[in-house]
């Protein structure tokens, strides 16, 4: 069964390289003409979201380089020892609803250092894939249509990502160990 999921992983994405263009040729769709057309309509509204990413990087920032993050893992480092939470996951599921890069450093330093097949590196890539930079999306998406009161949405996304932080622990659990 490994295998079999291995090839497939290998050649999904060449196959949609291919696939995409010969469908376009097949329905005779003008494929450069319909990307300079999309990019030119992509284009006001990269503009329009540069101020919500300036903001809600330097938000990160701040939250990063003020010591915030590490008081935050401070108050949840007791919680976690008593559900067997590996400490080195906890900086992931925090930093993930805010910066899906920030995160994704602390997974490239677990991976450098316990491996990849290590149950942590396991943990913390299924919790990189299981969780959204939900502050971002709101920030981005919201920022583009114009969209003010995004209270619920936030609510719901970050219960989302707490969802797909302990999920991907139990999942993980049963499956590696």
């Amino acid at each position: 069964m490994y295998e079999i999921i291995t090839t497939i992983s290998k050649w999904m994405l060449p196959c949609l390289v291919i696939f995409i263009p010969l469908y376009a040729l097949i329905r005779k769709v003008p494929i450069y003409e319909s990307f300079i057309e999309g990019a030119k309509e992509g284009f006001p509204t990269a503009i329009q979201i540069i101020p919500h990413l300036v903001g809600m990087m330097v938000a990160v920032a701040i939250f990063r380089d003020s010591g915030a993050m590490q008081f935050y893992l401070q108050f949840l480092k007791p919680v976690a020892h008593w559900f067997h939470i590996p400490d080195e996951v906890l900086p992931i599921g925090l930093l993930r609803p805010i910066s899906g890069t920030g995160s994704l450093a602390f997974v490239e330093s677990i991976l450098r250092t316990y491996g990849p097949d290590s149950f942590i590196g396991k943990v913390a890539s299924t919790i990189q894939a299981s969780t959204d930079t939900t502050l971002y999306v709101i920030t981005v998406y919201f920022g583009a249509v114009g969209i003010k009161r995004s209270m619920y949405a936030l609510k719901v996304g970050l219960w989302a990502d707490l969802a797909g932080f302990i999920f991907s622990l139990i999942f993980c659990s049963l499956v590696f160990l």
